[in-house]
């Protein structure tokens, strides 16, 4: 395998970067630039030079040999001083040694699932920790990146073993007198599996939108106050306002942390009924983004209802609250009244949503785990029918495992691979 090298902290001016190299050469590349390397897992400060004896530059060394590194192979991480000079200076004099090329986006990570340091779930916990903006997204993506997810389907994966090893043995000795029913156990253990997955599958949906991020829009009449509430929940001017109805043409958005949750607020055309081209295309799409949100904010002046029929978690509130004598139920953005009020209130209701949440966190994670349960349903109803259909219950168990083992990338994910590691930084 070649020996890889890249910068593995940010690019531009920092007080340190620090740049990788894995592979059989990495030891060997390391001898060239600093003559000797500390001891392996020990940081050593060494002076830097090319192949001419020329100084880069003065430099913490990490040794990790092989099988005791991030990607499973022999390490070197040389901690420089972040000028982007002695950066260039260093990468390219690493790239003139044989043997040695620049990384790939995401290689070091690839290597470190190729090599079993990670399964692939964990890999996606890493990028998504890279990705984290909140709270709430830290904590799930460590989750991930601990292994709980792989640990879960070993557990479902050793049951669902058990299960197909009692039936195989009925058909293996079918012709000896064995009175021992196994199905009781056999059945025992589909049912905790089963469980156990469907729990999961009904957190994958928070705990997607955790990932991604949630979306309120904030819906309701032109010139009603949307614009200015969005800039008050904001604390920026993130949306022109004016006293003329219909100045919001498309949706604005705002990415906001509430309570540790990655929250969007989308700022709509005032939904009404017009003759401007442009503005009626802003409505539609109004309407189209507020209806796929996650919650909506319906403002209303004095009588008015809704312009469409609110879900059950959706928030109403009397607009304008500054110029109301009955501020209950009301907001403004000019004064701040009720604006507390209001995060609290799409902060407890998203927190809530997330209650369920489990360790799956991917659309490719639920698919797997429902295409399991489908198998697990079947070999369920096999087992019912008796001994008879023992050989086919247990091929529907291990096709339930193939689904499980696709979640942490034992099989069937070559496909994948490409697209999940796009999404990494060179030196990751």
């Amino acid at each position: 395998m070649d020996t890889i090298f890249a910068l593995a902290t940010a690019h531009g001016k920092a007080g340190v970067a620090v740049i990788r190299v894995s592979g059989p050469l990495a030891f060997s590349a390391g001898e060239h630039l600093a003559g000797t390397l500390p001891e392996p897992r020990k940081a050593g400060l060494r002076l830097l030079r090319d192949g001419q004896g020329v100084r880069l530059d003065e430099a913490l060394i990490l040794c990790f040999p092989d099988k005791s590194s991030f990607t499973g192979e022999t390490v070197v991480e040389f901690q420089l001083h972040g000028s982007t000079a002695v950066v260039a200076a260093v990468l390219r004099e690493l790239g003139q040694f044989d043997g040695l090329r620049h990384a790939e986006p995401g290689e070091f990570t690839r290597r470190a699932l190729e090599n079993g340091r990670l399964d692939l779930a964990q890999v996606e916990g890493l990028a998504d920790l890279i990705e984290a903006e909140t709270e709430a997204q830290r904590r799930q993506a460590l989750r991930v990146l601990s292994g709980d997810l792989g640990n879960r389907a070993e557990e479902w994966r050793r049951d669902l073993i058990r299960a197909a090893s009692l039936l195989e043995a009925t058909i293996d000795f079918a012709d000896e007198d064995i009175p021992v029913d196994v199905s009781p156990e056999v059945n025992e253990l589909l049912d905790r599996v089963m469980i156990s997955v469907n729990a999961e599958i009904a957190g994958v949906s928070a705990a997607e939108r955790v990932r991604t991020g949630f979306e309120v829009a904030i819906v309701g009449a032109p010139n009603v106050g949307k614009s200015t509430l969005l800039n008050a929940l904001a604390g920026r001017d993130a949306a022109i306002t004016s006293e003329y109805a219909g100045t919001t043409r498309d949706v604005i958005e705002v990415r906001m942390d509430l309570g540790g949750l990655p929250v969007t607020l989308l700022d709509t055309a005032g939904l009404r009924d017009t003759q401007d081209k442009v503005e009626e295309i802003g409505i539609a799409r109004a309407r189209e983004r507020a209806a796929l949100a996650d919650l909506r904010v319906f403002l209303i002046e004095g009588d008015q209802a809704p312009d469409f029929a609110p879900l059950p978690d959706d928030i109403i509130l009397k607009a304008k609250a500054d110029l109301l004598q009955d501020k209950s139920g009301a907001v403004s953005g000019t004064s701040g009244e009720g604006v507390a009020n209001l995060i609290n209130q799409i902060t407890e209701c998203l927190s809530h949503r997330t209650s369920s949440i489990g360790i799956a966190t991917r659309e490719r994670h639920r698919l797997s785990m429902q295409k399991a349960v489908e198998a697990l349903q079947e070999a369920m109803n096999l087992v019912a029918m008796g001994g008879e259909m023992s050989d086919i219950a247990a091929e529907e168990m291990r096709t339930a495992i193939r689904a499980l083992d696709a979640l942490i990338g034992r099989v069937d994910v070559e496909n994948l691979l490409d697209e999940i590691f796009s999404s990494f930084c060179l030196g990751k």
